[in-house]
């Protein structure tokens, strides 16, 4: 027990000097929190919005407001407020199970620097320990000074200076009384009261400022009176940000969601965008929108290692200063044909190879109660066609009758294991009526090249704290969605989409191996291409944030495609691509393009990939005509093939 009580003592003391540093380096200020780029170089700071101003740079009603509502004993206590404490322990008590805080302004600047928002008594202990260190290394109008600097007050504002810039045009200095009460009426709850959305809410939280300011004692019963009938004057609300906008904001999202609202100093957040790709992602989006040259069309474009589901790039939007929301993780759409190859996946993966032929296409029964029948774009209507050519010409019959000769379950099975959930269970699920966002459906993608492994896409690799130490580490998460040797087929089929089929378009751009898939949703609403390199996966969206028309047939592959091919010819100076890796288990076979049988004279051919227990075609190639000498071969290898295999059978 004396050893625990001595180990114990030990830990205790180390993390007491830990603390006590931490506060001690406050005497030279707070430093930032900056992300990294992929490269290891500073990218940008957690707090770009904040602008740090001395105490005497703010104004006198704007300190004393904050001290009114928020602490009004802040000048006669030593961190910790006694009453204060007492008062929230009788509550909890009273109503158990609740933690209930008895905050000062110091104690919420070490929450803000140095803690989580998580409630919990531990929490509180080590926040009253270190606000008594702060007491003691600071005085009062340093600590104020700190907190009016980092106090979070609404959409993404922190501290005074920026907010008074962003609300009133005017520094921090020059605020009236009401303008001062607004402001320090936002911290109670920066979302809901916040001026651009609820005025009426953040001016009547002014009238309590206002109330607390005269109880104690800042201001005369005349001042509240003529600050109450005070007109406030918000200015619109405008985004800060522009380059690299929505991945930055995407990132400090990312951050916030797993340490709080709050701004710890000096930390190092390694994050995974290569900015090299993320300007061309942005320029790419740019030039294709000014091409199309539609008001308030919008676009999107991720782009993401297949093999580690490392986020490269990304663009929400056609300008993050005009519109914040980023349409590349919250919006969520249908896409259409796009969705088409985790059916032929699925397909595959149920025992079928890339030339199992699918029948009956010109006499497709109705698929559902309503009476639903799938349409082809040009409605034409083959009777039978391979499952490699029904990709590449995607082929709206034949997705919906594979998807009926698979299954449902098995298909949805497939899209969730690639992180594709909550699609509807119903017969149109093939040609893409489910709802999906960009960045789910490219990292679904990343499935074919990467050899059938979901990845999670991740933006932040680690976070470091300020003394060097890993505060979070994300490491790669990756599931089996299908075989090697099935996805290995998915890139050859869809190689032949981008070299022959509904992406032909790309090869004026990009040379190197790539596949790929178009989408297009009903009235040309949407437009999709998603497409991979060996170590690139990015998928572009285009469409009206309402969902609308956006123009005459403005298919994927006239509207999404270019911006991809232009994007990808430049990724791929940036990593140099290579070729795809055929695993084990896969069979080479020469057949003829046309027919999908063994060539002849005369035949266009091209190398089919079968896995083990595939039927590998045997006859001769019906569309062409074969030599007397061919036809022989063909008739001795025949006899060959079934003696082996009675051969086989007797042994076996």
């Amino acid at each position: 027990m004396l050893g625990v009580a001595v180990v114990a003592l030990g830990l205790l003391t180390i993390e007491l000097v830990r603390e006590a540093r931490a506060v001690h380096r406050l005497q030279r200020g707070v430093g930032d929190t900056w992300f990294h780029a992929a490269d290891g170089a500073r990218w940008f700071r957690l707090d770009a919005q904040r602008h740090d101003v001395p105490i005497r740079a703010i104004a006198p009603a704007l300190q004393q407001a904050f001290v009114a509502v928020e602490d009004h004993r802040f000048f006669r206590h030593p961190g910790v407020d006694p009453l204060a404490v007492a008062r929230a322990m009788w509550r909890n008590v009273r109503a158990p199970g609740t933690v209930e805080g008895a905050s000062t302004i110091t104690q919420q600047l070490a929450r803000t620097l140095f803690l989580s928002n998580k409630r919990s008594y531990l929490r509180k202990g080590r926040e009253a320990l270190l606000s008594l260190l702060i007491e003691a290394e600071l005085t009062k109008a340093q600590i104020l000074e700190l907190y009016l600097n980092r106090i979070y007050l609404s959409a993404g504002v922190y501290g005074v200076e920026a907010m008074s810039e962003r609300v009133f045009g005017r520094r921090a200095k020059d605020l009236t009384l009401a303008e001062s009460a607004l402001i320090a009426g936002l911290a109670r709850s920066p979302a809901t009261l916040s001026p651009w959305s609820n005025l009426d809410g953040a001016v009547a939280r002014s009238h309590v400022v206002l109330a607390r300011m005269r109880a104690a004692g800042f201001i005369t019963a005349a001042q509240e009176r003529d600050a109450r009938a005070a007109r406030i004057r918000v200015r619109p609300y405008t985004s800060d940000g522009g380059k690299h906008g929505y991945a930055q904001a995407f990132l400090r999202q990312q951050f916030r969601d797993e340490f709080g609202g709050d701004h710890p100093p000096d930390w190092r957040v390694d994050t995974t965008i290569v900015v090299a790709l993320q300007d061309a992602a942005e320029a790419a989006v740019a030039r294709g929108l000014d091409r199309l040259g539609r008001r308030g069309l919008q676009a999107a474009l991720v782009a993401i290692d297949p093999r580690t589901g490392d986020v490269l790039a990304m663009v929400g939007g056609r300008d993050y200063a005009r519109s914040a929301f980023n349409r590349a993780t919250r919006s969520r759409r249908q896409p259409g044909s796009a969705f088409k190859p985790f059916v032929f996946a699925a397909a595959l993966e149920h025992g079928m190879s890339p030339v199992t032929e699918l029948t009956g296409l010109d006499d497709l029964p109705p698929q559902g109660p309503d009476e639903w029948t799938p349409r082809n774009v040009h409605d034409d209507a083959p009777s039978a066609l391979s499952l490699r050519t029904a990709l590449f010409e995607s082929n709206n019959r034949a997705a919906a009758a594979l998807q009926r000769q698979v299954g449902t379950k098995q298909v949805l099975r497939v899209a969730s294991r690639a992180g594709l959930d909550d699609l509807p269970d119903v017969p149109s699920l093939a040609l893409g009526t489910g709802l999906v966002s960009p960045l789910a459906l490219t990292a679904a993608y990343a499935a074919f090249p990467n050899g059938g492994l979901a990845v999670r896409p991740r933006g932040i690799r680690r976070v470091l704290d300020d003394n060097g130490f890993t505060a979070a580490a994300h490491d790669v998460v990756t599931e089996r969605v299908v075989s090697p040797q099935a996805a290995f087929q998915m890139v050859s089929m869809l190689r032949d989409v981008v070299d022959r089929g509904t992406g032909a378009a790309a090869r004026r751009f990009v040379r190197f191996p790539i596949g790929g898939k178009t989408g297009t949703t009903d009235d040309f609403r949407d437009a999709w291409f998603v497409g991979f390199s060996s170590n690139v996966v990015a998928g572009v969206w285009v469409g009206f944030d309402q969902p609308d028309a956006i123009g005459r047939e403005a298919y994927g592959a006239r509207v999404a495609l270019p911006i991809w091919a232009e994007f990808m010819q430049q990724a791929g100076r940036v990593r140099k691509p290579e070729a795809f890796r055929r695993p084990a288990g896969v069979r080479p076979t020469t057949l003829c393009a046309l027919s999908h049988h063994q060539p002849v004279d005369g035949c266009p051919t091209y190398t089919e990939y079968f896995k083990e227990g595939d039927e590998v075609p045997e006859g001769l190639c019906p569309l062409h005509r074969a030599t007397f000498g061919q036809r022989v071969s063909r008739a001795i290898d025949g006899v060959a093939e079934a003696l082996g295999r009675r051969i086989r059978d007797i042994f076996r």
